[in-house]
């Protein structure tokens, strides 16, 4: 069975807003929200992409337990979002939920380390509990009251854009009607100090592209899609205005973190989502880039980007916006790309002062009206993990 994965819903919470209209009146208005930590606890005065509500805040959102990770908070408040409304119509339908994430309760875990190294008597062993990254995905799927098969991904950067690839790959093959599919990360001092000891965090905020880029900001966040089939779609009423039509995943195994400087990996992801929506390069109306702000990311995904196409559509990264809000980012992307489908419109590429000199084109700077019939997203994780999805108006 080749069944077609359409866009039922969607939802979303970043540092640009908690929902997704929020988040597309930020990207329209150019507005972004990185600055200095309110919630994270750090030694570090590093601008983070972070979304400003407290645990309790977010616990209020979504009739959550406030005592659950940041992570699981974030994701609920995006899962309810995207499933909620097509919830009820949803009776005798095969549905599963994959989510990704990298942080998993560690921000529990972190505090109840510095509790335990004061006093070995009184450490609270219940904030560990949903340290790992799978209890995410299970606090998230009894808080949409859901009993099917689910799943979590774990690939760095590219973790929930692999979400939505497996998703669309089952209701492809037929094996589910409905695919929850997404990824959710917060903030941690845990990936904060790794990413600083790394020396990629920009001391101020990130201009991806830029020829003068000195690093990213981190962010956290979480997006989900509603993938669903054609019998589906007719159940739920939800008029089929996008699909995921191509999805390929690479490695081009060059570093451990670092990409290789053609972009290999990065290549062949591109390539071969777009052969699979069946279409070719000159076709992708809009490119929604990785774009970390890194020395080296940015220059072979650059580079990937003007060996793919003949002549570079129009492209941007979002990351100037919200922060790398790490395994959410394929799926934040996903959103904004749909967005971009949805609006008809190009987003707007941040702080870009001087352009690349090893490339032979730039980011679009403003944003632009357009006709959008395909958008190419890009999420290019640690290790060379290269992830590409191809979202089409249908």
């Amino acid at each position: 069975m080749h069944n077609t994965a359409y866009i039922a819903g969607c939802g979303l919470v970043t540092s640009i807003g908690y929902t997704v209209s929020e988040n597309l009146a930020s990207l329209k208005a150019s507005r972004a929200a990185i600055g200095l930590p309110e919630w994270l606890s750090t030694r570090h005065q590093l601008p983070v992409g972070e979304v400003k509500l407290s645990n309790e805040a977010l616990a209020a959102r979504t009739g959550a337990d406030a005592r659950l990770p940041r992570t699981a908070l974030l994701s609920i408040l995006a899962a309810q979002e995207a499933w909620l409304p097509l919830a009820g119509k949803a009776t005798g339908l095969r549905i599963a939920f994959i989510s990704a994430n990298t942080v998993g309760g560690m921000d529990l875990t972190e505090s109840f380390y510095a509790s335990f190294n004061e006093d070995r008597q009184t450490g609270d062993l219940n904030m560990v509990r949903h340290h790992e990254c799978g209890a995410i995905t299970e606090r998230t799927t009894q808080a949409l009251g859901l009993h099917c098969w689910s799943t979590t991904i774990s690939t760095a950067c590219s973790s929930s854009a692999n979400s939505i690839m497996m998703g669309a790959k089952l209701i492809r093959n037929g094996q589910y009607d409905i695919v929850i599919a997404g990824g959710a990360d917060s903030l941690s001092r845990f990936t904060l100090n790794g990413f600083n000891s790394l020396m990629i965090l920009d001391k101020e905020l990130c201009r991806p592209f830029d020829e003068h880029r000195r690093g990213l900001n981190l962010g956290e966040g979480a997006a989900y899609l509603v993938l669903a089939g054609e019998k589906a779609m007719q159940q739920l009423g939800s008029h089929a205005g996008a699909a995921v039509s191509g999805y390929a995943n690479a490695n081009d195994a060059h570093h451990q973190t670092a990409s290789s400087p053609e972009g290999k990996g990065n290549q062949l992801a591109m390539r071969q989502a777009i052969a699979q929506a069946g279409i070719a390069p000159k076709d992708i109306s809009y490119i929604n880039l990785h774009g970390t702000g890194t020395e080296n990311n940015d220059a072979s995904e650059g580079a990937a980007v003007q060996a793919v196409f003949e002549q570079v559509p129009p492209a941007s990264s979002t990351k100037a916006f919200t922060g790398h809000t790490l395994a959410a980012a394929g799926a934040v992307e996903a959103v904004f790309s749909l967005l971009s489908l949805q609006e008809q419109i190009c987003l707007p590429h941040l702080r870009m002062n001087t352009s690349m000199t090893s490339l032979n084109w730039q980011p679009v700077t403003t944003l632009q009206a357009m006709p959008v019939k395909h958008v190419l997203s890009n999420s290019f994780g640690f290790g060379g993990n290269c992830s590409s999805l191809v979202l089409s108006a249908v």
